[in-house]
């Protein structure tokens, strides 16, 4: 059963809640620009993502003000000015970044009431976070107008000149740790996600090769009521099954499958197999499925 939420009816404010609550988690693009006068705006956005590595394009939006359609002073400035520094946001600085994200008057400085350092950028005006893990100087390319309403976003689309990232946080293959880096992402209304730690997962996938896919499964596990689609994914997802004509007769025993599989069984079974697709045996798992009686075998 589902509740249906249709557009057109709804108050922007409503259907903006429903939406954020759906698309997440988002990250969240801490934009510094400076106005005509020189002086600092710091402030949070959570419509951002990155949309191409050449050339190396961001975009986040930045919506018209709800109460009367005005511009707030990142659009502004940015607009005007055409350069930014697009700041990550990790759990040490997440609670001062909500105190940046304060709508203060035009012409106050956030980093002043965040309580967070200014450091000078190389190629661009505007200052980087120096408590971020990692910054990107950008310069505008174009901005894009979705609406002239309030809440109507305003895309801004910028290309980045240099990123700047905390040494501490690359490993020893020169990739970012994501435990280290700690980002956090937003998700509806005032709850947000903390990336690292039990919450981030490896998930590695062949992109060259093809999976052998759900229909390689014995129909009884693939209609399992004990196999989730996760636990599937996992065996779907090897690029090829193991042979079952190498497998030898020592291989294929198990002293619990062959207790499991006497008599009818078949949640058992299945439990087993789960465990054993968890705590990463696979392989295990599918000369268990391959060596089963014939009406479990698939056809090698």
């Amino acid at each position: 059963m589902y509740v249906t939420i249709q557009t057109e009816g709804q108050s922007p404010r409503d259907f903006y809640q429903y939406l954020i609550g759906c698309v997440g988690p988002r990250p969240i693009a801490f934009v510094s620009t400076l106005d005509k006068e020189g002086s600092s705006n710091l402030a949070p956005y959570s419509f951002f993502n990155a949309f191409s590595s050449n050339p190396p394009i961001v975009v986040f939006s930045s919506s018209l003000r709800v109460k009367d359609a005005t511009e707030k002073d990142t659009l502004h400035n940015i607009r005007h000015q055409g350069e930014a520094v697009i700041n990550m946001v990790n759990y040490a600085i997440v609670h001062q970044m909500a105190i940046a994200g304060i709508e203060y008057p035009s012409g106050i400085d956030e980093f002043k009431k965040s309580g967070l350092t200014p450091l000078a950028s190389q190629w661009v005006k505007p200052f980087r976070v120096a408590e971020s893990p990692a910054s990107l100087e950008c310069r505008l390319e174009q901005i894009v107008s979705l609406g002239e309403g309030g809440g109507a976003g305003h895309l801004i689309v910028c290309r980045v000149v240099a990123i700047h990232i905390r040494a501490d946080i690359i490993d020893e293959h020169h990739r970012i740790d994501p435990h280290k880096m700690d980002l956090m992402g937003r998700l509806g209304r005032s709850y947000y996600v903390r990336a690292s730690g039990a919450a981030v997962h490896t998930i590695v996938q062949p992109i060259t090769h093809p999976a052998i896919g759900f229909d390689a499964i014995p129909e009884e596990y693939r209609h399992s009521a004990v196999l989730t689609g996760q636990d599937l994914a996992t065996l779907a997802g090897l690029e090829v099954l193991p042979d079952f004509t190498a497998i030898s007769e020592s291989e294929g025993q198990d002293e619990t499958w062959n207790t499991l599989t006497r008599g009818e069984a078949s949640e058992e079974r299945h439990r087993y197999l789960q465990h054993l697709i968890r705590t990463g045996n696979v392989g295990r798992a599918w000369r268990l499925i391959l060596t089963n009686p014939q009406k479990d075998r698939i056809s090698s």
